[in-house]
């Protein structure tokens, strides 16, 4: 017997485990996602989140609560009569009464090898801290941050240049066919859960705009961890004398020494404090993402000496 199941949910990250869900047989009885965000130029238009335009193609009822912290919300939530929810960046804090709404428990899926980097950026995290390994982790929520007992995991080697943008499709992916799975043996009555480790817990902080800027100073495997774990959003930067912010997107390890920030060659390998990396791909504020080779074709002798 298919399982009553309210789907929790808001940005890109969340829509695959959404259409798995579909999928799968059980029945989705609500859509709860973000309430719609001022959007375009002046940010005068309203735009629905990824997960709700969605739900609406599939004619799902969505709600976009601003807060389940009242008794309103909870007393809605018990109307849905689910027996689970599955939450996957929701972006909202799902109280105990909320919690306790569903007879089966609410699963979360959350984008790392639990207990390691719990909360807000755990995919931007292991990138910056040069973590060669994550996952996807299908974990039962509790009133704690990231805390709850995991039923499923599926682990992924991170690359030496994999950005998080390419890890963050990834383990969306990877997500999305390990939350059937979970809800499949919920509903059979054998889905096992295991307690995390009470040792090696880290927390993955929110980005915070004032740790975005380069520091060339810096040993070549931090700035290229820093750029790469900061990519494509918010980005990674530096201020350019001659052409502004530029962010850099793409990097990889670079040959040659020199005075951190120095341009090396006409490939754009720049000398950090230690070693050097060689610049992939960039951006100028208000302009598109271009391979470097493309980028110097219009503005090489900007570039001849230094990026400081």
């Amino acid at each position: 017997m298919a399982l009553r199941v309210v789907f929790m949910g808001t940005p890109d990250f969340a829509v695959p485990t959404l259409l798995e869900i579909v999928g799968s047989g059980h029945e989705i009885v609500a859509v709860y996602t973000r309430a719609q965000q001022p959007a375009g130029r002046r940010g005068l238009e309203l735009t629905p989140s990824p997960v709700a335009r969605e739900a609406e193609r599939f004619k799902l009822p969505v709600f976009t609560p601003k807060t389940l912290k009242t008794a309103d919300a909870a007393d809605a939530m018990r109307t849905r009569a689910a027996d689970a929810a599955v939450v996957v960046a929701y972006g909202l804090i799902l109280p105990k009464a909320i919690l306790d709404s569903f007879p089966l428990g609410c699963f979360n899926l959350h984008a790392s090898l639990l207990p390691r980097w719990r909360g807000a950026a755990p995919i931007h995290r292991a990138i910056m801290a040069g973590d060669r390994e994550t996952g996807v982790m299908v974990m039962k929520m509790d009133e704690g941050l990231d805390t709850g007992a995991v039923a499923m995991a599926q682990r992924v080697t991170i690359g030496s240049d994999v950005t998080t943008g390419d890890l963050h499709d990834e383990l969306a992916r990877l997500g999305a066919k390990l939350m059937p799975v979970a809800l499949g043996a919920l509903e059979r009555g054998s889905l096992t859960l295991t307690p995390q480790a009470a040792t090696g817990a880290i927390y993955a902080a929110k980005i915070d705009k004032t740790e975005t800027r380069i520091d060339w100073t810096r040993p070549w495997q931090e700035v290229h961890n820093h750029c790469r774990g900061l990519s494509p959003f918010p980005g990674a930067w530096f201020e350019h004398p001659g052409l502004g912010r530029i962010k850099v997107l793409r990097t990889t390890k670079g040959d040659g020494q020199g005075p951190p920030g120095a341009v090396l060659d006409e490939s754009l390998t720049v000398a950090c404090g230690s070693g050097a990396v060689r610049i992939i791909e960039l951006q100028r504020a208000g302009g598109k993402p271009m391979r470097t080779e493309e980028f110097l074709r219009g503005t090489p002798a900007a570039f001849a000496s230094s990026l400081n």
